[in-house]
């Protein structure tokens, strides 16, 4: 029997994830500071990642890691810091003590959100956040690299996009990020069945039209994208376009949104 424990689980990603990374065969250990509603077969541990003993014994007999836990948009130094990047830590250190193989981090675009936009941004493209957030991510990922070069775990790092049920919310930016909720359990699934993957930078994006992130990494692992945002594009025919700042660089309006304060966008 495979057990994933999934960390975060009660968050937005997590919670899309959840019922389609369910199959026979395979145990999820769900572990958020928030409730979480498991189905029979689902393990459920309340606690932060930030807690080293509560992680220890959420690695117990475990598989794979997918991490997801952490602040999911912008928020203070200290609250990234601690959660984020030491919660990642953390995270990555009880993996080790317990002998799991393979660690699949959710990064963000936002870790390298002041990249100039291109037609193939790759995916390995090195670190220019945008935000404390994207700080964060970018400490994920050499936390990543640092656990696979050490300690030889597997460790694949994803840079998400935008994984909505549809990229409406984001406006006509979301029809170049848009991360289709199937589309995301299939990267994940390639992620855990990849052989020996080491380390990995992938991007974490649909096969979309306007996209402007390479595949060529994540398909390297099995992954096979089928969605495409731009069946939605006529719906936001009347939105916006991108402009300035917000039109030049990868993080879009994040490059511009204060620092250390919440962004809903």
């Amino acid at each position: 029997m495979e057990r994933i424990l999934i960390t975060g689980a009660a968050g937005i990603v997590g919670t899309l994830m959840r019922p389609r990374l369910r199959k026979d065969g395979r145990i999820l250990r769900l572990l958020d500071i928030a409730a979480v509603e498991p189905s029979s077969d689902d393990e459920v541990i309340t606690a932060s990642v930030t807690d080293a003993a509560a992680m220890a014994e959420a690695c117990v007999d475990v598989d794979a890691v997918i991490h997801l836990g952490g602040h999911s948009r912008e928020n203070s130094w200290e609250e990234i810091l601690s959660v984020n990047i030491n919660g990642t830590q953390v995270v990555l250190d009880a993996a080790r003590a317990a002998g799991v193989p393979r660690v699949v981090l959710a990064s963000s675009n936002h870790a390298a959100g002041f990249r100039p936009i291109d037609a193939e941004l790759p995916a390995d493209s090195s670190p220019r956040p945008d935000t404390y957030y994207g700080v964060g991510k970018a400490a994920m990922e050499a936390l990543g690299s640092l656990y696979h070069s050490r300690f030889g775990m597997d460790v694949i790092v994803i840079r998400i996009g935008s994984c909505f049920p549809d990229p409406l919310k984001l406006g006509k930016r979301g029809l170049t990020t848009w991360l289709s909720p199937d589309d995301g359990a299939r990267l994940f699934e390639a992620c855990l069945s990849a052989p020996s993957p080491g380390y990995r930078v992938i991007w974490g994006v649909s096969n979309n039209t306007r996209r402007i992130y390479s595949l060529d990494e994540a398909r390297a692992l099995g992954y096979e994208p089928k969605d495409d945002a731009e069946s939605y594009a006529d719906q936001l025919a009347d939105a916006p376009d991108p402009s300035g700042v917000a039109a030049e660089y990868v993080g879009g309006p994040f490059c511009t949104a204060p620092l250390g304060h919440y962004n809903p966008l």
